[in-house]
């Protein structure tokens, strides 16, 4: 594909970077090379060097992307790496909306559409935002599995997560890597960048080829645009916001094991007011979620079909983890649902509400509010998390509205409007 064609659909950020260099060496060539003080541009006596030397440099370095991030970008948002061109990572996991699928009409928001316009997963994509803190997958001392990538952790890190998705039939559906690696050739700024950035032999094997763009993603997941630390919460460690009553009411209640237990797996540092908290420990749980029979019937599975969790990732073998599921960051929580593994629930107090189940007796704390039935029975039930699950006290509605209110606060800066566009949908839904 050609670059500028290419370009033209890159994210802005990126345009602008290109164009503001481009257009940067084109004031420094027709200056004649004056003023020009960067190691590169001069000689060994600190002279500038001529029009023409640095012509002949810049003709040698034909890469528009400064390093491996800005290639990564590109390539997120590139839909050529999937069959028919139709999809990206960013299609999944769009930065406007969360790094999440922001396609709500499909399969009610749970799964996501493929490229060809038909296969639907049958799992809810997962937000990108903060994945750079799970630690890469692996083992406790006492063999608890942690980390990884994905609701399984069967991508050890990033990278590995990163080239997952080309190759799934329902998702980009390219059949193989080197067909992968021949869309990229395509392009010769990829071409180039790839030789200026993982060597000039890069393109010599298919697997390192592939191993490089799947680094490069991965840089471009580790830059700060994924995690800001921006949010209310944020905001309220460095003395810069003053959380509301209902909000700090919230917040107690989340970091105390006495009156709740969110904090026994969504909280990875040991102090609850320690900055960086991604809210996770990237440990494993079956909650007993129930199984998401509306969406099953529009992706072809059998409605008794059961998803395995962490057994299906290919270093478990014990069956005493069917069923469980990496425990996900509750940043960006509140803009970024449906929820669980399965997209089984639409709002966020539902979620507090499931929960809430383990620990109340009342009839009505056993009725899925969206459905107005019994929540269903879990997909795996022989190996729940009881002992956490149970832990704790019912809470009231004002305990259940506070938690609601703090885990609002743990949105991103960029993500706030989306919560006011919440809140007015929720005011107009109220009238009717």
């Amino acid at each position: 594909m050609p670059v500028l064609s290419r370009v033209s659909s890159m994210p802005l950020r990126g345009f602008l970077h290109l164009g503001c260099a481009f257009a940067t060496t084109m004031l420094m060539i027709g200056a004649g090379g004056v003023g020009i003080t960067s190691a590169k541009a001069q000689n060994g006596l600190g002279a500038p060097n001529s029009s023409a030397t640095l012509l002949a440099e810049l003709a040698s370095n034909t890469s528009s992307f400064a390093d491996k991030a800005a290639l990564g970008e590109a390539l997120y948002f590139d839909t050529n790496l999937s069959k028919n061109r139709t999809q990206a990572c960013a299609s999944c996991h769009e930065p406007t909306t969360g790094f999440r699928d922001p396609r709500s009409e499909i399969a009610h928001g749970a799964y996501s559409l493929g490229d060809d316009g038909a296969s639907l997963g049958d799992r809810n994509a997962p937000m990108a935002a903060y994945a750079k803190f799970a630690p890469d997958f692996h083992f406790k001392e006492d063999g608890t599995p942690v980390g990884g990538q994905f609701w399984d952790g069967r991508a050890k890190d990033l990278a590995e997560q990163a080239g997952g998705p080309p190759l799934n039939p329902v998702e980009m559906g390219m059949p193989d890597k080197a067909t992968v690696v021949a869309r990229l050739q395509e392009d010769e700024d990829y071409v180039e960048s790839f030789k200026s950035l993982f060597g000039d032999d890069v393109w010599s094997d298919t697997d390192r080829a592939y191993a490089a763009m799947t680094d490069a993603i991965a840089a471009f997941e580790r830059t700060d645009q994924f995690a800001p630390f921006d949010s209310k919460y944020d905001r309220f460690l460095r003395g810069e916001y003053k959380m509301t009553q209902q909000e700090e009411l919230g917040r107690v209640l989340f970091f105390s094991q006495q009156f709740t237990n969110c904090n026994v797996c969504h909280q990875l540092k040991s102090s609850p007011t320690a900055e960086g908290e991604t809210f996770t420990n990237y440990e494993y749980h079956n909650i007993g979620v129930p199984r998401n029979v509306a969406v099953r019937l529009e992706n072809a599975k059998d409605p008794d079909f059961t998803d395995n969790g962490l057994l299906d990732n290919p270093a478990i073998d014990d069956p005493a983890h069917k069923g469980k599921y990496k425990t996900p960051s509750l940043r960006n929580v509140a803009v970024t649902g449906p929820y669980m593994h399965n997209g089984v629930f639409s709002d966020l107090r539902t979620v507090i509400k499931f929960y809430n189940k383990y620990n109340s007796r009342a009839k009505s704390a056993q009725l899925n509010p969206e459905t107005k039935q019994p929540w269903g029975d879990a997909e795996v039930p022989e190996t729940i998390s009881l002992k956490e699950l149970e832990q704790g006290d019912a809470l009231d509605t004002k305990r259940i509205d506070a938690l609601v209110a703090f885990l609002k606060t743990l949105t991103d800066a960029r993500y706030e409007p989306l919560l006011a566009e919440q809140e007015e949908v929720a005011a107009k839904a109220k009238k009717k």
